[in-house]
C-alpha cells in the first residue's frame, strides 16, 4: 500500500476547499486522502467546474484520492466566516494528527486556515497563534522551527507570530540554539544535506554595527553561534539581512535563519508566491502547508491558484519516501 497523505482542506469559507478539490480533480502521484466536510467538497467543486466522485477513505484500499468525512458544524457560504465551524478547522488537524501518531497517516499537509475566526470562537484553549504552534502543542513538541521553501530558497525562523516588540527579547541563547540544533538537524534528515551551512541573519541593521545599533548580536547572537560552531554545526553570521538575500550570499548556504517572521519571509513570497511551500522542523511528523492565506475573497471564484499546495503535497511526498528510504 501506497503511504498516504493527509490533506486538511482548512477554513471552509476560505479557497482551502476548492484548491483541494482542484487537486483531486487533476491526480497527484501519491495517494492523497481529503479531510473535510463531504457535502462542502462536492459543493465547492461543482460551484467551479469539477465533478466531485471521490470515495469514502478506506485504509484498506489504495484509491489515488478519498474523502475521510468530518462534519461541518453550520453551513458554510463562500467568503463568509461563521465562528460555528472554528471547532471543525481544529478537528481536521487533530484528525490528522492522531492518523499520523496511528500510522494511518504518512504526512500532513494543510490548506489555509484564518485564525482571526478560531480566536473569535474560543475554542483553541488560549490564544490560537497558528498552525505551527498548534501542531507543537499537539505534539507535545517543546519547539519547532518554520522553514518556507521557494524561489530557490530555504528561510526558517528565529521567532514566528510574535508582535515585534516581543522579538528581541524572544531570542535567548538556549531558544536560538534549540532552533539551529533542530534546523540542523533536520537538512540532514529530511531533505538529504550531510553537511547543512546555515546563513544566520542579524537582528539589528547592520547586524548591530559592532553594538552602535543594538546590542543582541554581541551578547546573544555571536555567543551562541560560536558554541555550537564548536559542535560542529557550519554556521555564517551574524550577516546583515538587508544584504543576505543577494545570490552570491545565498550561494554559500543551504539555509536562511531569519530574526522574525517579516525579516525572511517578504523575500521568500517575492521570489515565489503562489508556489512556495510552508514546512514545519522539529514535529515527530511530516507537515507542510502552502504559503498563503485563505484569500475569502477569492473563495467560490474559481480563480484561486492551488500551484502552492500541488507543490506541498509534492514535497510531503518526497520527504516520506526520503524517510522510508532511510528506514
Amino acid at each position: 500500500m501506497r503511504p498516504v497523505l493527509a490533506l486538511t482542506t482548512g477554513e471552509s469559507a476560505g479557497i482551502g476547499p476548492e484548491i483541494a478539490a482542484q487537486i483531486a480533480a487533476a491526480g497527484h502521484p501519491a495517494r492523497v486522502v481529503l479531510l473535510g466536510d463531504q457535502e462542502l467538497l462536492r459543493e465547492r467543486a461543482a460551484a467551479i467546474g469539477i465533478h466531485a466522485d471521490w470515495p469514502v477513505f478506506d485504509p484498506a484500499r489504495d484509491d489515488d484520492i478519498a474523502v475521510l468525512h468530518v462534519p461541518l458544524a453550520a453551513p458554510s457560504l463562500p467568503g463568509v466566516l461563521a465562528t460555528a465551524n472554528s471547532a471543525y478547522v481544529l478537528r481536521l488537524l487533530d484528525i490528522a494528527v492522531d492518523g499520523c501518531i496511528d500510522g494511518r497517516f504518512a504526512a500532513i499537509v494543510t490548506a489555509p486556515i484564518h485564525k482571526g475566526v478560531i480566536n473569535d470562537a474560543g475554542v483553541a484553549n488560549g490564544f490560537f497563534f497558528g498552525h505551527t504552534e498548534y501542531l507543537a502543542a499537539r505534539t507535545d513538541t517543546k519547539q519547532v522551527v518554520m522553514l518556507l521553501t521557494g524561489g530557490d530558497m530555504r528561510v526558517a525562523l528565529a521567532t514566528t507570530h510574535l508582535p515585534l516588540a516581543d522579538v528581541p527579547a524572544a531570542i535567548t541563547p538556549e531558544s536560538l540554539s534549540r532552533t539551529l540544533r533542530i534546523l540542523d538537524a533536520d537538512l540532514k534528515q529530511k531533505f538529504g544535506i550531510a553537511e547543512p551551512a546555515i546563513l544566520v541573519a542579524g537582528l539589528n541593521p547592520h547586524a548591530g554595527e559592532a553594538g552602535h545599533l543594538g546590542r543582541e548580536e554581541l551578547d546573544v547572537l555571536i555567543p551562541t553561534l560560536e558554541a555550537l560552531r564548536a559542535e560542529g554545526l557550519r554556521l555564517i553570521g551574524p550577516l546583515p539581512a538587508d544584504t543576505l538575500f543577494n545570490r552570491k550570499q545565498l550561494e554559500r548556504g543551504d539555509a536562511v535563519l531569519a530574526m522574525y517572521h517579516d525579516q525572511g519571509l517578504p523575500v521568500l513570497k517575492y521570489a515565489s508566491f503562489g508556489h512556495g511551500i510552508n514546512v514545519t522542523l522539529g514535529l515527530p511528523l511530516i507537515r507542510t502547508s502552502v504559503d498563503h492565506g485563505t484569500a475569502l475573497d477569492l473563495a467560490g471564484t474559481g480563480r484561486a491558484d492551488p500551484g502552492s499546495l500541488r507543490a506541498a503535497l509534492d514535497l510531503a511526498a518526497e520527504l516520506v519516501a526520503r524517510q522510508r528510504s532511510v528506514v
